[in-house]
């Protein structure tokens, strides 16, 4: 298994990314995982609150090198039905019942940047490290784009999306991607303080204003993440991609780079 489910008092469940040999960088499998988990729990009544957590020292690298280098080996066709099921990850966590609250340390980059910003509260360690570096690699932060756009808005996402610029803990707080950041030291105290604070609400108040706040800001139709879906999907397949990809494999400055 490439993640653990944990049950805790109070109705609190934790999802915890299990490879962290490789930063918890994601592959199929383990987004398969992630998106079954996420649609079991949200069926549980007694749950409260949702709580992601990496092992180790980094929260989730994105996807796994060796997961990228089989995708640019495959067909459009094949890239899309991969985006279409990444999308249905973040769509399953997103659109979960409960407060989602991810617990970051050391890095959340691409997808594992993705997973955050389908969270209702994220507390970070004062190390970690934020990104959504596709443009650098030739391709687009596709599917996960109308999560960024829906947490911190188009202003501050463009520049953050455009440029593939690592942010550190106080500029991913400055603008809105993270609630809270604290220090190593007081990392697990603090988790505990901000989960205690959820399960004072009355926990169907807390499902009700769940989905008052889904009414308020829509999470993306099925239509706009096709269009997502298709985007990378066809990112994926162009020759700037297979560059960038080639050049960060091998370590290269690609050739566009000035």
């Amino acid at each position: 298994m490439n993640i653990k489910v944990e049950s805790l008092p109070s109705g609190v469940k934790k999802i915890i990314f299990a490879r962290p040999d490789i930063r918890n960088a994601f592959h199929a499998e383990m987004i398969s995982e992630i998106t079954e988990s996420l649609i079991n729990l949200s069926t549980m009544s007694d749950i409260r609150l949702l709580i992601l957590e990496g092992e180790g020292k980094v929260f989730c690298a994105g996807a796994d090198l060796n997961y990228m280098k089989e995708q640019a080996k495959k067909t459009q066709e094949q890239n899309l039905e991969d985006a279409r099921r990444l999308g249905e990850m973040f769509y399953a966590l997103a659109s979960f019942p409960t407060p989602v609250l991810c617990a970051v340390k050391g890095a959340a980059i691409g997808g594992g940047l993705g997973l955050t910003v389908c969270a209702d509260y994220v507390l970070c360690e004062e190390k970690t490290i934020f990104a959504t570096s596709e443009v650098l690699l030739g391709i687009i932060p596709g599917v996960i784009s109308p999560y960024i756009i829906r947490k911190i808005g188009i202003a501050k996402a463009s520049y953050f999306m455009l440029s593939g610029k690592k942010m550190n803990a106080t500029e991913a707080h400055d603008i809105g991607l993270v609630n809270k950041v604290t220090s190593e030291e007081y990392f697990s105290a603090d988790l505990e303080k901000v989960t205690k604070e959820f399960l004072l609400a009355g926990p169907n108040a807390a499902r009700k204003t769940k989905e008052l706040i889904k009414n308020c800001s829509p999470l993306p139709s099925k239509a706009q993440m096709e269009f997502c879906a298709q985007s990378i999907a066809a990112a994926r397949s162009t020759e700037e991609a297979q560059q960038g990809l080639s050049s960060f494999f091998l370590k290269k400055i690609p050739d566009w780079c000035v």
